[in-house]
Order: structure tokens, then C-alpha cells, then sequence
């Protein structure tokens, strides 16, 4: 899975989890709702600038948006050469 899509899927289910629209939350981080409705959608990819607006708004880490489903935090600590 390319990581526009793990961004996309992360970002849907963190909105729902804490129960917000896609209105509600564009209004907290400062940014269009259609923009949202196409960042859960895989159409853009979001800058790094627009990932870390979107945590805060959240109430989460810019990495749990970016996290890939089964990495533990030991694994992201190591980097991709599993060096410490």
C-alpha cells in the first residue's frame, strides 16, 4: 500500500473515532472540507505542513497519520536499515 493511501485510511478512521465531520474537522485545522473529502480519498497527497495541521486538529501525532498498519514503535525508532 503506497503511503498516500495509509495516510488516507489513517486519517478517515482517526476523524471517526473521534467523531467528527469532515466539515468540523477542516474548520479546526484551517482548511477546505472538499480538501479533506480528497486527502481521505486518496486524490492529493498532503504536504508536511497540512499532515502535522491535521494532527493537532485531531489531537494526535503527525506520525500516527503516516503509520502503517502492524508498524510498532521499535520498528519506526530503527529506521528502514534496522540500525539503532
Amino acid at each position: 500500500m503506497e503511503i498516500r493511501e495509509v495516510f488516507a485510511q489513517n486519517l478517515r478512521a482517526q476523524r471517526q473515532a473521534k467523531g467528527l465531520s469532515q466539515e468540523e474537522l477542516a474548520h479546526r485545522a484551517d482548511i477546505d472540507r472538499t480538501y479533506i473529502s480528497s486527502l481521505e480519498r486518496g486524490v492529493y497527497a498532503a504536504s508536511i505542513d497540512v499532515v502535522e495541521r491535521l494532527a493537532q486538529a485531531l489531537g494526535i501525532q503527525a506520525a500516527d497519520l503516516l503509520q502503517r498498519e502492524g508498524a510498532t514503535p521499535s520498528s519506526l525508532e530503527r529506521g528502514a536499515d534496522g540500525a539503532s
